[in-house]
């Protein structure tokens, strides 16, 4: 019999991945004057699981570098070492890379033994100044058999093909800088593709018409490469090959040997290795879930089976005495399959400390970069929401976090000059609010200039100096496309992206990110995301014979359209005045070309909606009911459409369509482009 151990190994590194998370917290939180014995022994033991571990699955590497930690923990353990500052970083770089060996393993890579190597020379080095000797041996031969050791070669030639796709300058992101970050790794050779550059006067400034052929040559790892592309790998084509991976043969002593060593030679040709990124979000794709859910799933489960036995008999020897029973089957199935449906999504729900136990560790290597000393407060941690979500808010999250540590808070020479304690406070907060979560990012630095912002919006051209705007509205230009204000570029902040980034993979989720801020005092970014990206609650809308579904936590309002509120912008748009606030109208039954005997604005309805603070109404033939529906891609099922974000099946078998506020939105801001301020425009009543 074969025994299948692939999913044992998945075991293995879900295990491994949470040891890891327990001993950077723990690191991260250990006070060096007053030691706990039993934190010492949680982070040994979670070493000693991880090298345990890789015995049983023959990865030698991660054995080897596991026993260094574990010894150097004994020491600390035993009293014979003292923890400090410099142990503490050494330990948490020796984690950071457990999990980049893990990853490797997961993605059936190759490790980087030289890096290994460097950091236990640094363990056993702290070891060896405190008189103690580290045999490594024993645990080699424990799995010598199952593992071949490689040794790679001292540097590595990459060969990186990077093709912009045309509006790539447009999203906030400029090639150059990240070309910077590359040459940080190693170094870098840049040559350029300009055959697709038009003629000047066909040639439009915010397209890129460059493509890039580029070596990188130094103690380079893929994921090096990948994370200073990864903002952009949507918005090109990328092709990262190895151009001089390690060539295996026999070593002379014993041909048949099992060990591999990397040699260079004239006769060993490189062979080319397409590298292939995986989504890290595949690398884990089980859930833990406690026995309570599973008991609860089975409950349900038998409810239905006994209600599905009652109609089935109903069905056999049906007549109308009957009816009632029919019915009252009829509402318990109903109650079942909301329960069964509660229960399954709840299986599905994570708390978010899994994210924000990421920040810790940013803001400890951060503080010590940028000479800062930060107090973390997180409020709302065990918070719930669906793993899909959970899975995609970590890269906005992290870069929020980083904007706030290096743009927000000031050093502690300037906050003590300004009154303020030389520790900066950053709060991270998650709420749950009717069917969505509020994350809220919070500092007390130095918070947003009102007018720098704007008159770097004037020179962008998105703003004219005679516009008369709020404070709100002005510091929503951070989220404009290349958008900055910063004097000199950090690598702190972002590689090369701008806070439109963060915006858009936040609305990939459906979600919504705005900022208020007050200068001298702090910065708050408020995120809202849904709790789940399969289901719904919906509010249906009847445009002629069609159906359409919103969302119900981006409707507004619903209101009677009166027809002296109506106004026409010079014949391009219509507007609404609502409470003094004019707002855009879109007609849904022009939009996706609907047949509908309602054309006049005060035969319908308008459905005021609202992304990232800012609103349109949305005219429709009338209001339907409420509820929960489950979302179907289109871009799976059929194809993308414009201004929809899914589709839906309706109880009667039909197809709904369910619409995206932020492209209407989109949509409704791109026709009106002439528009700046409604009393800057002229104005002219709407035609009856």
């Amino acid at each position: 019999m074969t025994i299948d151990i692939s999913q044992f190994k998945q075991t293995f590194f879900e295990e491994s991945y949470e040891g890891l998370d327990l001993m950077e917290t723990n690191l991260l939180n250990l006070d060096m004057e007053t030691v706990d014995e039993e934190t010492i022994s949680s982070i040994f033991r979670a070493a000693h699981s991880i090298k345990g571990g890789s015995g049983t699955f023959g990865m030698s590497d991660i054995g080897v570098f596991t026993h260094d930690m574990e010894t150097l923990l004994g020491e600390i353990r035993d009293g014979h070492i003292s923890f400090t500052k410099d142990i503490i970083n050494v330990l948490l770089s020796s984690v950071d890379y457990l999990r980049e060996m893990i990853e490797i393993e997961v993605n059936d890579g190759s490790q980087n033994l030289a890096k290994s190597e460097q950091l236990g020379n640094q363990l056993k080095a702290i070891i060896s100044s405190a008189g103690q000797s580290v045999e490594c041996d024993e645990i080699v031969n424990d799995v010598e058999e199952t593992q071949n050791i490689i040794e790679t070669n001292s540097d590595n030639r990459w060969k990186i093909e990077f093709s912009p796709y045309l509006d790539l300058l447009s999203t906030g992101n400029e090639p150059t800088r990240m070309f910077r970050e590359l040459e940080e790794l190693g170094e870098l050779e840049v040559n350029v593709n300009s055959s697709e550059l038009p003629d000047f006067d066909e040639l439009e400034p915010e397209s890129c018409y460059l493509k890039w052929i580029l070596f990188l040559t130094g103690k380079i790892e893929e994921n090096d490469i990948y994370e200073i592309f990864e903002w952009v790998e949507d918005e090109c084509d990328l092709s990262i090959v190895l151009e001089n991976p390690p060539v295996e043969v026999a070593t002379e002593e014993d041909p048949d040997s099992s060990k591999i060593v990397a040699v260079d030679s004239e006769e060993a040709k490189p062979s080319v290795k397409s590298v292939a990124k995986k989504d890290k979000t595949e690398q884990v794709s089980s859930i833990r879930v406690s026995t309570d859910k599973v008991d609860d799933l089975v409950n349900l489960l038998g409810e239905l089976v006994i209600t599905q036995s009652m109609l089935g008999d109903i069905g056999k020897n049906f007549n109308m005495e009957r009816m009632d029973q029919l019915k009252d089957g009829l509402n318990q199935l109903e109650r079942s399959t909301r329960e069964l449906q509660s229960s399954v999504m709840n299986i599905r729900m994570l708390p978010i400390s899994s994210v924000f136990n990421r920040v810790p560790r940013l803001i400890h290597d951060l503080g010590q970069k940028l000479n800062k000393k930060v107090e973390l407060e997180i409020i709302g941690a065990e918070t719930e929401l669906d793993k899909t979500v959970l899975g995609k808010i970590g890269d906005p999250l992290v870069h929020l976090v980083r904007n706030s540590l290096d743009h927000g808070l000031e050093i502690p020479e300037k906050r003590l000059k300004k009154g303020k304690s030389e520790v900066g406070k950053l709060t991270l907060e998650a709420v749950n609010q009717v069917g969505s979560i509020i994350i809220k990012i919070t500092d007390d630095g130095n918070g947003l200039n009102r007018d720098i912002l704007f008159k770097k919006a004037c020179e962008k051209g998105i703003a004219n100096e005679t516009d008369e705007l709020t404070d709100e509205q002005v510091f929503e230009f951070i989220f404009h496309p290349g958008f900055s204000t910063a004097k000199e570029v950090s690598d702190v902040s972002g590689r090369g992206v701008g806070m439109d980034v963060v915006r858009r993979n936040i609305r990939a989720l459906g979600g919504h990110v705005h900022v208020k801020s007050e200068y001298g005092v702090g910065t708050t970014f408020t995120m809202k995301l849904p709790l789940t990206m399969a289901i719904l609650d919906g509010q249906l809308l009847s445009v002629g014979k069609q159906t359409y579904i919103i969302q119900l936590i981006s409707i507004v309002e619903s209101i009677q359209v009166k027809e002296e509120y109506i106004k026409e912008m010079a014949g391009q748009a219509e507007l609404y005045q609502l409470r003094g606030e004019y707002i855009s109208i879109i007609r849904l039954h022009e939009v996706f070309g609907v047949e509908t005997n309602k054309r006049k604005l005060t035969e319908g309805l308008l459905v005021v909606v609202e992304s990232d603070n800012e609103k349109i109404g949305l005219f429709i033939d009338d209001l339907m009911g409420q509820q929960q529906v489950v979302i179907k891609s289109l871009d799976t099922n059929f194809k993308p459409v414009a201004g929809v974000s899914g589709a839906t099946i309706l109880g009667d078998g039909t197809v709904s369509l369910i619409l995206d506020v932020t492209e209407l939105i989109n949509m409704s801001r791109q026709k009106n482009t002439v528009y700046r301020s409604v009393e800057q425009s002229q104005v002219i009543e709407h035609r009856a």
